[in-house]
């Protein structure tokens, strides 16, 4: 999450190129959204128990429980997304790798918008997974990963996630109102015994991202400040001061 951060406050929308960066998370953890009361949505106890580390993300929206997943975040400008005239449209252009990702698995995904025009869609959950927006993406009319976006003026962030497998259910028991049936609710890979390692598909989200995007992309490393940058952050995301208490609306 530092590094998330990191290339999101050392980007400069005038003349640094589009950025797309693929992770993992190890060991499991949960990640709450920006506004939200740890206290009020997580057992912190079970937490502690378990051993399962507690982050706050720099986007909004409710918990992830991030385990046997693919990350992906994106950091670029407006005029690098030419038609976007509205937070939502980024969002379409943003996602549209993960819907040729998935279609290239063999998948029929969509955006729940289009499986069901004229719903009413953003209700607010705790638990991530357990809600649905616009752009979410459905496959078998199941939610699978979920995206969340953050502005600075004239830099957009967005970062998401792709469930390896369905954890949905054991990420649930940490909530204090553990939602009913989510993992009947939910999809990942897995449950389609695509048979990839973790490497083959970031392999593969990279050349959707290229195809869909129409941008050819290079393989680098941090620049020094998005180094230097990530190591001060690092201090917040390991103090509970940021983690566990919510920022102002």
């Amino acid at each position: 999450m530092a590094v998330d951060e990191a290339l999101l406050l050392s980007f400069d929308p005038a003349g640094s190129l589009p950025i797309l960066r693929l992770y993992g998370w190890q060991p499991a953890a949960l990640s709450l959204g920006r506004f939200q009361d740890a206290a009020g949505v997580l057992d912190l106890e079970r937490c502690r128990a378990a051993g399962v580390p507690v982050v706050r993300r720099i986007t909004g929206g409710g918990v992830i429980y991030h385990a046997d997943e693919l990350t992906y975040s994106i950091v670029c400008a407006p005029h690098h997304l030419p038609g976007a005239s509205s937070i939502k449209e980024s969002f379409r252009q943003l996602t549209a790798f993960l819907l040729l990702f998935y279609t290239k698995l063999g998948f029929h995904p969509c955006y729940a918008a289009d499986a069901s025009p004229g719903q009413r869609f953003g209700e607010r959950t705790p638990f991530c997974f357990a809600g649905k927006e616009s752009y979410d993406i459905l496959i078998q009319g199941k939610k699978i990963g979920g995206n969340a976006q953050r502005r600075l003026k004239e830099v957009i962030f967005q970062h998401g996630s792709i469930p390896l497998c369905n954890r949905s259910e054991e990420g649930g028991e940490f909530m204090r109102e553990r939602p009913d049936g989510i993992g009947a609710q939910t999809f990942s890979l897995a449950q389609a015994d695509v048979g990839e390692d973790a490497a083959g598909f970031n392999f593969l989200l990279a050349e959707s991202f290229m195809e869909a995007m129409g941008v050819v992309l290079k393989v680098g490393k941090l620049t020094t400040q998005e180094e230097e940058s990530s190591v001060r952050l690092l201090s917040t995301y390991q103090d509970d001061a940021w983690n566990l208490h919510s920022e102002t609306a």
